[in-house]
């Protein structure tokens, strides 16, 4: 076990670094956050911030000198970055981890040849495989790009021929995934967490709505059966331990209008809709990081309070600060900022939690609120 006292490393400067940053640091360790961006926001919070490059060999070397043990915020750290870590340190998770989701046609074969359910999807190298997907799959589809596609980005919606190569043009023609649409009735996630022991946690599951492809609202407990959460939280671990992770990392589903469960994503590291543990939960997804890059036990994943969580994007800034006394009037809300300093269209700058026995009215509520920050509906 690496106690309190030690170097934690961070390779990534954004929110989701500087949430574990707190939360390491309010355990007693030290945090080195690696990022290129001088005001990246988890490198406000750090004790040191090396602003480099993740794939800067000297300041990698540099950081493993620093740290007893270092994990990634998001999926596209070059896996080669950590195979030069994982040399000298500690590393969770590892690079084949990264490597299995961190690109769309590696991350749903691995998911297929598991057995596990998914949309109908096919692979798309080049104009000759997008003509015969098109073929083979019932319209309407969506063409994703296979690398680099995030919060709905890289995605256009396919209806023939002729759209899919405008689609693919588009995106340079690199390699993507042309994936059915679904008879969709909602999204759910699963965040866990696995320890080098092989134990695993699974936190409630949320249920998340999207605006733009961009997670705009999440409701824990998710809306859906006991039994549906079960068969969730049984995929997420299989795939957990198909890969031998160590750490958090979320599971994106689909529930199809027949009740079917498919898998939609992973991701190998704390979610936007698990932020919600920070308030509702006995331990954050973020203490949890922690716990499991530093081999101890697992924290108690009960949830405390249904709760809701409303994403605060660029937009809101458009006009000045937003007014956030209208929150704090609110007994039950709890605000977060990510201390970005440029609010663009689109980013993400915050979020905030509305605690109450009702998720229905703290739904309803939460978009009264969200509207009075200046924001449209989201749900």
């Amino acid at each position: 076990m690496i106690l309190p006292g030690a170097t934690l490393g961070m390779l990534g400067g954004g929110q989701l670094g500087r949430m574990f940053a707190v939360a390491a640091r309010t355990l007693g360790y030290r945090v080195c956050v690696l990022d290129p961006d001088p005001v990246s926001p988890a490198g406000t919070m750090a004790d040191e911030h090396l602003c480099a490059p993740f794939d800067d060999a000297d300041w990698l070397r540099r950081m493993a000198e620093r740290c007893v043990a270092v994990t990634t915020e998001f999926e596209n750290i070059p896996a080669g970055s950590v195979r030069a870590l994982e040399s000298r340190c500690i590393v969770h998770p590892s690079a084949h981890a990264l490597e299995a989701t961190q690109d769309r046609i590696r991350e749903k074969t691995f998911i297929r040849d598991l057995g596990l359910p998914t949309a109908a999807f096919r692979t798309v190298r080049n104009a000759g495989e997008l003509a015969a997907a098109v073929d083979e799959l019932r319209m309407p589809c969506i063409l994703k790009r296979s690398s680099l596609g995030y919060d709905g980005k890289g995605q256009f919606s396919v209806s023939d021929i002729d759209t899919a190569r405008r689609g693919f043009a588009a995106e340079g023609e690199v390699p993507s995934v042309l994936e059915e649409r679904i008879d969709l009735e909602r999204e759910i996630s699963v965040i866990l967490c696995r320890h080098e022991s092989g134990l695993v946690r699974c936190f409630p599951v949320a249920e998340n709505d999207h605006r733009h492809g961009i997670l705009a609202v999440t409701t824990v407990p998710a809306r859906i059966s006991p039994g549906l959460a079960d068969e969730a939280r049984q995929l997420a671990t299989r795939l957990a331990e198909a890969l031998e992770y160590v750490g958090v990392m979320a599971v994106e589903f689909f529930v199809t209008g027949s009740g079917r469960l498919l898998v939609n994503e992973i991701a190998p590291r704390p979610h936007n809709s698990g932020h919600y543990t920070l308030d509702a939960c006995v331990t954050s997804q973020f203490e949890q990081q922690v716990r499991m890059l530093c081999g101890l036990p697992p924290g108690d994943t009960r949830l405390l309070t249904p709760v809701v969580m409303t994403n605060l994007l660029g937009e809101l800034w458009s006009a000045g600060m937003p007014p956030w006394e209208r929150l704090f009037a609110e007994p039950g809300i709890k605000l977060r900022l990510y201390g970005k300093t440029e609010p663009r269209p689109g980013r993400k700058m915050g979020h905030f939690c509305y605690l109450h026995e009702d998720t229905g009215h703290a739904r309803a509520r939460s978009q009264e609120l969200h509207a009075e920050l200046g924001g449209k509906s989201v749900i």
